[in-house]
């Protein structure tokens, strides 16, 4: 059973077919207080058959189209900006603005941007070397869509972990279906609403609904199937999806390690580390999940740490800055979780600088450094997902190394040092992707691949990458009328034995 709870998260009256949609048509920005939070589910079965029936009469889009498409795309979230940014607000709890915009509207229009520009080059035929005896013919890779593809998001970066992926989809030319998160209501809502003004339910379709409709989506047979979420929710999305043989990319998560080497600057490396754990309270796939750190720095990187949430939020109560914990029930676990150190004999330091009343129901959870942390604590055995840091010691840096490869390999890690140390640290570890000297701002390069390995994901996207994820790319060789493949025909003889004797030689 697919248990869509832990962290992903389907509307569509018929609209005029896309081709007749005009760009320049400014969309109305609904009042957020308007828009249905709860509603219908729906039985994705039928979206996606009118999606692969389109895909099949009409076939590969040109340049044109897609582009037309992913300039709608474009619209959707400029012209809803305000609106996404308070309901992201309110689906949370509390969400920094500032954080929704940064993190889900900039780095998205950003995304969608660089699609545009690079769209051309990269759906053109690529040239290969063809083999001296196989030539004069000529080789060529000719990317093409796959289809339908479906697209799963999450709760935790509603926009910027739905839309990309959809941007990419659509620039390799597939019709796509979307399930936005259950959990993210509002923003949900706001987007199906958006998106179906601008797109044709058989080219670009919002899917609304829960854990019944999230399963049925798993279960049809796209073309492939794109999941952002956990790595225990990913298992089951892959099980569902290989009954139909459906090729997934999974983006999944785990314990991103900080490596703290003995040449680093513990108190930069601490300000840095710091920043990225609470930036989304720490709900983010790629958050620092815990630091290695050399024995003998713990007072130095504690104070540090402290020092640095303090100043970037001097209050916490109603700092507009601060992002509150998701739910009740992320709230209660991530308590459970610090009490669990404690009574393990971690020291627990909750940064609260104003000395406030914190009202649980707010769910503003404290940056907690959770010094002395160890294997056997709760903390250490899954993604935290919250502004907790667990800091463990060690004596020499193969220590650290060894205690990083013990472990499922991590979505990202974070190497802070001198180059010699940090680029050993990334040659002998796999991780995804890894920032060195700083955190989280290999994801925002349009440019790398972003992706996972082993249980924190598989396949990747983000620019180039993401055309390539969703497109078949289908090798042609074209042989002129004259050739030389005619010697390689039967009956043989000593011209072919000789044949075959040369080429053993220089193939």
């Amino acid at each position: 059973m697919l248990d869509f709870d832990l962290r992903v998260g389907f509307h569509h009256s018929g609209t005029p077919p896309c081709e007749r949609l005009p760009l320049t048509a400014r969309l109305a920005v609904p009042d957020i207080a308007s828009v249905e939070p709860s509603r219908p589910a729906q039985d994705p079965t039928r979206l996606f058959e009118a999606q692969r029936r389109a895909y099949r009469s009409t076939g590969s889009p040109d340049y044109a189209l897609r582009r037309d498409r992913l300039q709608r795309l474009l619209r959707v979230i400029e012209d809803n900006e305000e609106a996404l940014v308070d309901a992201m607000r309110l689906d949370f709890g509390h969400r920094s603005p500032v954080e929704s915009r940064m993190l889900d509207i900039v780095l998205t229009m950003g995304d969608i941007r660089q699609d545009i520009r690079r769209l051309k080059g990269w759906m053109a035929p690529r040239r290969v070397a063809t083999p001296l005896h196989m030539r004069p013919a000529r080789s060529r890779i000719i990317p093409q869509p796959l289809g339908v593809v479906g697209v799963i998001g999450p709760w935790n970066f509603p926009v910027y972990t739905a839309i990309p992926p959809v941007a990419a989809a659509l620039a390799a030319g597939n019709r796509v279906m979307l399930k936005p998160s259950e959990l993210t209501p509002r923003t949900s809502a706001l987007l199906a609403d958006a998106i179906a003004k601008v797109f044709a339910e058989d080219e670009l379709a919002v899917v609304i609904g829960g854990i019944d409709v999230a399963r049925a989506f798993s279960s049809l047979p796209f073309d492939h199937l794109f999941f952002t979420g956990s790595t225990a929710v990913g298992r089951e999305v892959a099980k569902a999806a290989a009954l139909n043989l459906t090729p997934v990319t999974l983006e999944l998560g785990g314990k991103s390690p900080c490596v703290v080497t003995p040449s680093a600057d513990v108190a930069l490396a601490a300000t840095k580390i710091v920043y990225g754990k609470l930036i989304n309270a720490g709900q983010a796939c790629i958050a620092p999940d815990y630091v290695l750190l050399p024995r003998g720095s713990e007072q130095a990187f504690a104070q540090a740490a402290q020092a640095a949430a303090a100043k970037h939020y001097p209050t916490l109560a109603d700092n507009p800055d601060f992002t509150a914990v998701f739910s009740p029930g992320h709230y209660a676990r991530l308590e459970a979780l610090a009490r669990d150190a404690e009574e393990q004999g971690a020291q627990v330091t909750r940064v609260n600088p104003a000395n406030e009343a914190l009202d649980p129901e707010k769910r503003k959870m404290p940056f907690t450094l959770i010094a002395g942390a160890t294997g056997a604590m709760r903390v250490m055995q899954s993604e935290i997902f919250g502004p907790l840091l667990p800091v463990v010691s060690y004596d020499a840096l193969s220590d650290a190394i060894a205690f990083v490869n013990e472990r499922d390999r991590p979505l990202a890690l974070y190497a802070f040092g001198k180059a010699a140390d940090c680029d050993r640290v990334l040659r002998e570890t796999v991780s995804g992707g890894a920032t060195v000297n700083d955190v989280l701002w290999h994801v925002a390069n349009e440019k790398l691949p972003f992706g996972g390995v082993g249980p924190s994901g598989m396949g990747a996207y983000h620019g180039q990458a993401g055309f390539d994820t969703f497109s078949h790319h289908k090798s042609v060789l074209y042989q002129p009328a004259f050739n030389a493949i005619p010697l390689f025909y039967p009956p043989y003889g000593k011209t072919m034995a000789f044949i075959v004797n040369v080429l053993k030689k220089f193939i």
